[in-house]
């Protein structure tokens, strides 16, 4: 007994101990644990809850058991009675735990819903949507007074008093034509007030101090814009002729809905930022309190415990027992009703009733569960029948659904596709996730064959759902029904002609040239312009006929500096007076590619550039210029650039690349179309962007890795060349 004794009372310094211990580690690891601003996770919050709620429990306990012994020292009975109260203390203890934890994390998940970034990314969102939208008018009327401005100067320069009657049609010009609200010329005095000189509008209540205040003149003096918003109205102003004091003001109306909301937007942003703030704040209060409340709640039963202990003997054990069945899974179990309605019958009976819940509830969980096992056995079945492919992905993008067309579309192994990366399966579809595009086209390599599929990108429980159909053979269908017609009627049309034409021009020439005056030379030029016409005629059925006959690519390891070398080369002698340099690495890398149908691309490219150079200059004055071609190898990008400082893009810019597009006069509209083509078959993008001081800038960007896959058993020559007897060299060349 002393024995035991000694150790109980080692087990209460060792749980007092414990519990101080664990409290002081807790509060330790809160205060270094990430920013005060950001919420602690639920099961962490959990398992620091019940790390500290269960031995300050036990302390509770032992308390109430060394007090249990002092009173009852002696009687007898006193070790059931004390036993009876440990007991009771935890059957008490082990549900207010329970709820503790649920409740917990029910607040845990619940804050982190409101605390996280779905609904800050909704408000964020709303705020950049409304500040945009303002934005959006508030920067359109802001590129429209410089121009403006321009045009008042000129306006100015040409009339020499206000009263000249072209002044009143031009304020409205200049209203109507600019979508304006208000418009008005104001000048400073050398008081600093402003007075209008010329107004747009004259119905407006707004006054010159309100059009201009004091306090924003000398703000316009570098003469930039300046802009403002409203209730109501967008308004600008701008300097315009610093000598004269003459300052220009502008408004456009908008919806003052529009701006009450995004300053509501604003606010809201800043208040659930000052939540967020005291979001760790709350969650550790709230936990403290129900850690407190959990105390209360125990400190409660042990004092009934107290109170009941002597009416408690037998249904103990009834109630000891039907814990035990409880804890082995069995929620049947009851325990026999008291015969006496006391504490000790309500508590039988509150056991019984609680046994019965979690039954209910357990049994409800069981059959929500095989619900969903049906549920989920009928969507598999009928995505198995449907002849798309469809692939369900989670946060992670690992697969966590699959069907047969997916699988046969891809081509994937026995293995399955369950729970891999999608990036391992299709990594050109997991770039589509990343870009964030709710449908594409999308091009992929699957078994060696390349495949065409139109994708749609629906996100769904945390992850996304792909739902795409093979395309390739439509595509391929099209595209050689439509250029078999082509080629069929320019050769049936076109073609057949040419030939006797030229000849009869020829014989024409031959046959009666020699009996024209030497002096005349109208039938010589007039039988000249028929065979050079019927040339260019034929030059352009040749490029139709080429365009719609693009040989399908024949992939293997080249080095891209010799490619673009030769493309350039080719027109620096051709163009002897402008200057053509190539940007490179050294050694060149080596691209997996068809060096013909890439060196065809780079060619028509520097092409456009020579002949962009040559039309910038008038006939007869002397061509400069200059075409520098830049290449740039990534980690599995390889981008080449080529600029020129010719006359620059035209303004159809995005349709360069359609077939028959053209600006020229004797252009056929189908070599960028080409060009594109081919980049396209090489798995790249074309883009057309405008020169910094003048000309035109092409870039092309090819995705190495999906053209190394292409080419897995393409080597370079033995020679280490590309199969070509001559290199010729650049002349005018730098390194990279």
């Amino acid at each position: 007994m002393q024995r035991r004794g000694a150790l109980m009372m080692a087990v209460e310094i060792l749980t007092g101990i414990a519990a101080l211990a664990i409290s002081a580690g807790s509060w330790a690891y809160i205060s270094q644990a990430g920013s005060p601003e950001t919420l602690l996770t639920p099961p962490l919050v959990a398992l620091l809850l019940v790390a500290n709620l269960v031995p300050w429990m036990g302390v509770l306990v032992l308390i109430a058991r060394r007090i249990a012994l002092q009173r009852v020292a002696g009687s007898a009975g006193g070790r059931l009675h004390v036993r009876l109260v440990a007991i009771f203390s935890a059957v008490a203890a082990v549900p207010t735990l329970l709820v503790v934890i649920f409740a917990s994390l029910l607040f845990q998940y619940n804050a982190t819903f409101w605390f996280g970034d779905s609904a800050r990314t909704v408000l964020e969102s709303s705020d950049r949507v409304a500040q945009a939208y303002v934005r959006e008018y508030q920067d359109n009327l802001g590129r429209n007074m410089q121009p403006m401005a321009i045009d008042f100067r000129n306006a100015l320069s040409d009339i020499t008093t206000l009263d000249d009657p072209r002044v009143p049609a031009f304020m409205v010009e200049q209203w109507v034509g600019r979508q304006l609200s208000e418009l008005a010329l104001l000048s400073v005095g050398s008081d600093g007030t402003p007075h209008i000189l010329l107004v747009a509008n004259p119905n407006s209540t707004r006054n010159a101090v309100t059009m201009l205040p004091k306090a924003e003149i000398a703000a316009l003096g570098d003469g930039k814009p300046k802009t403002d918003v409203t209730s109501d109205r967008i308004e600008a102003r701008l300097l315009i002729d610093p000598k004269a004091h003459l300052y220009l003001y502008a408004s456009r109306r908008i919806d003052p809905l529009v701006v009450a909301q995004a300053t509501k937007a604003r606010s809201a942003l800043g208040d659930y930022t000052s939540l967020l703030n005291r979001s760790r704040t709350l969650q550790l209060r709230f936990n403290a309190l129900l850690l407190g409340a959990s105390l209360l709640i125990v400190a409660a039963a042990i004092w009934i415990a107290f109170t009941v202990a002597n009416r408690i003997t037998r249904p103990i054990t009834d109630l000891v027992g039907a814990a035990r069945r409880i804890t082995l899974g069995d929620l049947t179990v009851r325990v026999p009703p008291a015969v006496r309605r006391d504490e000790v019958g309500a508590l039988a009976t509150a056991f019984n009733r609680m046994t019965r819940r979690i039954e209910e509830q357990t049994g409800a969980l069981v059959t929500a569960n095989a619900q969903i096992d049906q549920r989920r056995a009928l969507t598999e079945a009928v995505l198995s029948g449907v002849s798309a492919g469809v692939i369900s992905v989670d946060g992670d993008r690992r697969i966590r659904l699959s069907n047969q067309s997916a699988d046969r579309m891809l081509r994937t192994d026995e293995e399955g596709t369950i729970g891999r990366p999608l990036s391992e399966l299709s990594p050109e579809l997991d770039r589509l996730i990343g870009e964030g595009q709710r449908e594409s086209i999308v091009q992929i390599a699957s078994a060696g064959e390349m495949r065409t599929l139109a994708v749609t990108l629906v996100p769904s429980d945390g992850g996304h759902v792909l739902t795409f159909d093979d395309i390739t053979q439509q595509l391929l269908d099209q595209r050689r029904a439509a250029w078999s017609d082509v080629a069929r009627r320019i050769a049936h049309e076109i073609k057949n002609p040419l030939t006797p034409i030229q000849l009869a021009a020829e014989r024409l020439q031959r046959r009666y040239g020699k009996d024209v005056p030497a002096d005349d030379t109208t039938f010589e030029r007039l039988t000249q312009t028929i065979v050079r016409q019927v040339g260019d005629m034929r030059r352009m059925v040749d490029e139709f006929s080429s365009f719609a006959r693009v040989p399908k690519p024949v992939f293997r390891a080249e080095p891209i500096v010799e490619i673009a070398r030769q493309a350039l080369f080719l027109h620096e002698v051709a163009h002897p007076a402008i200057r053509f340099s190539l940007d490179a690495p050294d050694p060149s890398p080596m691209l997996v590619c068809d060096r013909r149908l890439l060196g065809q691309a780079l060619t028509n490219i520097v092409k456009n550039a020579s002949e962009a150079i040559v039309e910038k200059h008038e006939e007869g004055e002397p061509v400069s210029g200059a075409i520098e071609m830049v290449i740039r190898a990534g980690e599995n990008r390889l981008a080449i650039q080529v600029s020129d400082t010719g006359i620059g893009l035209p303004a159809e810019r995005e349709r360069l690349t359609e077939p028959y597009m053209t600006t020229r006069a004797k252009g056929t509209g189908l070599g960028l179309a080409i060009v594109k083509k081919i980049v396209e078959e090489h798995f790249g993008t074309i883009g057309f962007t405008d020169r910094p001081g003048g000309g035109t800038v092409v870039s092309i960007l090819l995705d190495t890795d999906t053209l190394a896959s292409l080419g897995s058993d393409a080597m370079p020559p033995e020679d280490g060349g590309s199969g070509d007897e001559t290199r010729p060299e650049l002349t005018r060349m730098k390194a990279g």
